[in-house]
């Protein structure tokens, strides 16, 4: 009866990943607050920022640039311990302009995310994030200031 269980928690820590694109993708930055622990840590790439609010900040003044994008995430491998996980998946980000950079070419961010998440009393939440760049295509000027 074990598998199940496991397979259950695996599902709901993969959710949370997918909740935090599906939050950025539809701008529900309010949303963020059950992906995230209130004292979380996040390293995008060298920008760290401390702090659920800070994250929604500097969520917002990239998003904020951008017309439509869309964050995929593939490749899921979760390591479950009793209250903690972590994970590692991989993102394809797509960024597109808006008002006077719509014309730009779009910004494309193809990379590695890796989170530790702990169970929470409101489930699992990301305590640390970090995401690596591994490659970029288009015009970076779509989420200047970046």
């Amino acid at each position: 009866m074990q598998v199940p269980h496991d397979c259950e928690e695996r599902q709901a820590i993969v959710d949370v990943l997918i909740r935090y694109a599906t939050c950025l993708d539809s701008r529900d930055l309010a949303g963020l607050s059950a992906v995230f622990e209130k004292a979380a840590v996040a390293d995008y790439d060298g920008y760290v920022v401390e702090g659920l609010d800070a994250i929604v900040r500097g969520v917002s003044s990239t998003l904020d640039h951008c017309g439509p994008t869309q964050h995929l995430l593939s490749n899921f491998v979760v390591h479950l311990s009793r209250d903690a996980a972590e994970t590692v998946c991989a993102a394809r980000i797509v960024h597109t302009g808006r008002d006077e950079r719509a014309a730009l070419q779009p910004f494309e961010v193809l990379g590695e995310y890796r989170d530790v998440l702990r169970r929470t009393a409101d489930g699992w939440r990301i305590a640390r994030r970090g995401f690596t760049e591994r490659m970029r295509f288009g015009d970076a000027g779509v989420v200047a200031p970046w």
